[in-house]
C-alpha cells in the first residue's frame, strides 16, 4: 500500500519473463508502436508519445530541458517535495520561476493562479504538479487552467507521475502541451519507465530549438520514432512488455471504470480511517485520490506504528518527507487497489492501533463496507 511502486498484477509480471530481442529489430518495432498507441488512449491524446527508461523524474526533467531556456518565465504552484524538486529543475536550467507557495496540504486557489497569470502576460509557461505525493493532495481545477494559457500563448505542462492512469485527465480535451507520467504509479507496472505525451505546437518548438543534452533530447526521438519506430538508445526491453500487458489492463478494464474504483476505495480510506480517529493531512478539497496522507494520533510512534504493519500484518505504508517525518503517514491508492486491499488496510491498522493500546471504532469497517458496495453494483 505504498505511494509507489504499487502492486503490479501477476500477469504484467510475467509479460517480463520472455526472451531478449533485438532493439533495432521488427520485434522492437511491433512491441512499441503498440506500446505508443496504448499509451496515447490511456492519456486520451493524439501527440507525440516517448518512452523513457528512466524514474519519472526524467521525463519531468526532459520536460523542462527541451523547453525551457534561460531567461524564461515559468509560473507554478509550490506546495510540496515534488513540485519543490520541479521548481529546482526550472531554476538550474535558467528560468525565472514565479512560485504561488502555499502550505504543504493546502494547493493554491484558481484564483490565486489566475492573479499570476494576469500580473505576468510574459509568461512561457505553466507547470504544475498535478498530484503532489508528499502530502496527499490533488489539483483539481487543471481544465479550466487551459483558459489561462490559451490567453497568455503560454505552454501548459502537467506533471501526473503519481495520478494518471487513476483520475480524469483528458490530454487533448484540456489542451495540455506536456504530460508526463510513470509507469511504477497507477499504471501498475514495474518502476523503471516514465513517459512523456508532447502536442503538435509544443514538439514543433523543441524541433526548432533543440536542447544541449543527448539522453533526453525529445527531437532525437521524435525522428527515431519517425523514420524507424525506434528509439535512439538503448530501452528496458522487459519493463516494457510489463508496461504494454499494464496498459492492456487498464484499456479493458476501461478508464471510466478505472477511475471510479480509485475514487470509491479512496473514499472509503477516508473515511473509515477517519472514523478510528485519524485526520486527513491535507485540506478536504484538495485531498488526493491517489496518495491518502493522514495525520498521527496523539503519541503514536511512526517507526513501531509502519513496523508492526509491515511484519505482523504484510501491510506497507509510507512515512512522512522531511518536516512532516514521524507526522503523517501515507496509504497509496492505486493500480490495481480494490475492496481486498482496502479491506486488509483497515483491518490491520486497527489490529496494530490494538496492539499500541489504541483503542479503535468498529464502526469503521462498516463504514468501509457501506462505501465499497458501490464497486459491487458497479
Amino acid at each position: 500500500m505504498l505511494p509507489g511502486p504499487t502492486n503490479v498484477p501477476e500477469r504484467v509480471t510475467q509479460a517480463m519473463l520472455t526472451h531478449m530481442i533485438n532493439h533495432r529489430g521488427n520485434d522492437f518495432v511491433e512491441l512499441y508502436e503498440d506500446i505508443i498507441h496504448k499509451t496515447q488512449n490511456v492519456f486520451q491524446t493524439d501527440g507525440d508519445i516517448v518512452v523513457l527508461s528512466s524514474s519519472g523524474t526524467g521525463a519531468v526533467e526532459a520536460s523542462v530541458v527541451n523547453l525551457i531556456k534561460k531567461g524564461d518565465k515559468v509560473i507554478i504552484p509550490v506546495n510540496g517535495e515534488f513540485s519543490s524538486r520541479l521548481s529546482q529543475l526550472l531554476e538550474m536550467q535558467g528560468a525565472n520561476t514565479i512560485k504561488i507557495v502555499t502550505p504543504p496540504g493546502e494547493n493554491a486557489t484558481f484564483e490565486q493562479v489566475k492573479e499570476t497569470f494576469d500580473n505576468n502576460p510574459d509568461v512561457k509557461a505553466f507547470y504544475v504538479v498535478h498530484n503532489e505525493t508528499s502530502t496527499g493532495t490533488q489539483i483539481k481545477y487543471l481544465d479550466k487552467i487551459s483558459n489561462l494559457t490559451y490567453r497568455n500563448n503560454c505552454y501548459y505542462i502537467v506533471d501526473s507521475v503519481s495520478l494518471l492512469g487513476g483520475s480524469y485527465l483528458p490530454v487533448d480535451k484540456w489542451n495540455i502541451d506536456i504530460c508526463v507520467t510513470g509507469s511504477q504509479k497507477a499504471i501498475a507496472a514495474p518502476p523503471g519507465i516514465s513517459i512523456i505525451s508532447v502536442n503538435e505546437r509544443t514538439k514543433k518548438y523543441m524541433m526548432n530549438n533543440p536542447p544541449p543534452t543527448m539522453y533526453f533530447n525529445l527531437p532525437r526521438y521524435f525522428n527515431y520514432y519517425a523514420k524507424s519506430k525506434e528509439t535512439p538508445f538503448t530501452p528496458a526491453i522487459p519493463i516494457l512488455y510489463a508496461y504494454r500487458e499494464a496498459l492492456s489492463i487498464i484499456l479493458e478494464e476501461g478508464l471510466d471504470i478505472r477511475i471510479k474504483r480509485h475514487k470509491i476505495c479512496s473514499d472509503a480510506l477516508y473515511s473509515s480511517l477517519t472514523a478510528m480517529g485519524f485526520k486527513p493531512f491535507a485540506k478536504e478539497a484538495d485531498r488526493s485520490i491517489s496518495i491518502i496522507a493522514l495525520n498521527y494520533l496523539a503519541g503514536l510512534d511512526d517507526k513501531i506504528f509502519r513496523n508492526t504493519l509491515a511484519e505482523k500484518f504484510k501491510v506497507l505504508v509510507a512515512g512522512g518527507f522531511g518536516d512532516l517525518k514521524g507526522k503523517v503517514f501515507r496509504i497509496g491508492c492505486m493500480g490495481e487497489i480494490n475492496k481486498y486491499h482496502v479491506m486488509r488496510t483497515i483491518s490491520s491498522i486497527s489490529s496494530t492501533l490494538n496492539m499500541m493500546n489504541y483503542k479503535t471504532d468498529s464502526t469503521s469497517f462498516r463504514i468501509a463496507q457501506d462505501k465499497l458496495s458501490e464497486l459491487e453494483s458497479s
